[in-house]
């Protein structure tokens, strides 16, 4: 599966003075890591956001936002946005704003031990 590289760059752009941040190629798309943790990344042309699932509805209520159900299960907690719910900068920053917010109080998935 192929996803936007005119998002990613974008995504590249507006990370680039923050801290810790990894790309990994992960559920066909591409992630971006903050301090370890899943924080945006891109499925296909749409944004992932991982945000406050204490938000997750009022995010909803967002131009081109929608539950990210990529394993065909609704995912609180997670949410996709398409072109027009981030066409504009201060559109596309919001999303970003909110995944990093989120980001400082994710739990980091616990990585899986090696056998060796």
């Amino acid at each position: 599966m192929s996803y936007s590289e005119q998002l990613a760059n974008r995504i590249r752009t507006r990370l680039i003075e923050v801290p810790n941040v990894q790309e990994k190629k992960m559920m066909g798309g591409l992630t971006f890591m903050v301090n370890d943790k899943m924080c945006v990344g891109i499925i296909k042309d749409e944004l992932m956001c991982r945000i406050d699932p204490d938000f997750h509805e009022k995010a909803l209520e967002k131009t081109g936002c929608r539950t990210m159900d990529f394993t065909k299960q609704p995912m609180k907690g997670y949410v996709m946005i398409s072109d027009s719910g981030m066409e504009t900068d201060t559109d596309f920053d919001y999303w970003i704003n909110l995944s990093l917010d989120f980001n400082q109080k994710a739990k980091q998935s616990k990585k899986k031990k090696l056998n060796l």
